[in-house]
């Protein structure tokens, strides 16, 4: 019997928990200048702002906020990944809850992001749940790093990706369904959208970590998972004969104000 798209998200979502500490030490962080931008949009400073981080995961994005200054609390609805990011950050407080029921006071924060978190979210909820927690003039932020398909070896890296899962290449390289959302997050609020590239040097096994992190691997059969990605090695190290790779990201950000108080 063929699994339904509801069921199958459901499980992708859910795939991420026995693997967070793969995910905490291989997934890429966010530059700099991300942050600049989200600042620039926003109309303030991170710092001494009440922000809340949405699907907080690991608290990569959280980790970010909170050197920033910014009055951070975390929200994450994994067990796993709520786990590992106890012991990430120990001192940044955790509640468990997800975007389309905030477990947060109406009109309580100056910022509320979503770190490739906001497409698991149902925006008939969630926006909302955004607005309610906002306060006038506070901002909502919605990001993701996207693999760079400009470049010719991530382009045929994703097309073999394609082959492997059978879904367009962009969706596949990415794994997270930011194409879907960034093309209408909302539906309502009035997003401006920046994109900020970057690129990391990482060995080898770090990249194939970092790629077989993402649900569509994590759920799909293992023996066919490992298959492919022993066959990937050989296609990176014909590109990066000296095992490491560049990866390059854009980071898509989506940032929209509430109306100040009248």
């Amino acid at each position: 019997m063929t699994a339904s798209p509801e069921s199958r998200t459901q499980a992708r979502a859910h795939s991420f928990n026995p693997a967070a500490a793969q995910y905490a030490a291989n997934r890429p962080s966010y530059p700099p200048a991300l942050l600049d931008a989200i600042e620039t949009l926003a109309g303030r400073p991170l710092s001494g702002a009440r922000v809340a981080d949405i699907g907080a995961g690991t608290g990569i994005a959280t980790t970010l906020l909170h050197a920033r200054g910014a009055q951070v609390v975390a929200v994450e609805p994994g067990e796993g990944m709520a786990a590992q990011f106890r012991r990430t950050l120990p001192d940044v407080p955790l509640v468990r809850g997800d975007g389309n029921h905030l477990p947060l006071a109406t009109a309580c924060l100056d910022l509320l992001t979503y770190a490739q978190s906001w497409h698991w979210t149902d925006p008939a909820l969630s926006v909302p749940e955004a607005l309610r927690v906002l306060r006038p003039g506070g901002a909502l932020a919605l990001w993701w790093n996207t693999s760079a398909v400009d470049v010719p070896w991530i382009e045929a890296q994703a097309r073999r990706m394609q082959r492997l899962f059978g879904m367009d290449h962009v969706v596949q390289i990415n794994g997270d369904g930011s194409p879907a959302a960034l093309a209408g997050p909302t539906g309502g609020l009035d997003f401006t959208h920046r994109t900020v590239r970057w690129s990391r040097r990482v060995p080898l096994d770090l990249h194939l970590a970092n790629i077989s992190s993402h649900s569509l691997f994590l759920i799909h059969d293992e023996e066919s998972a490992a298959a492919f990605l022993a066959e990937e090695r050989h296609h990176l190290l014909a590109a990066f004969p000296d095992g490491t790779i560049e990866e390059t990201y854009d980071v898509q950000l989506l940032l929209a104000t509430t109306p100040p108080q009248s």
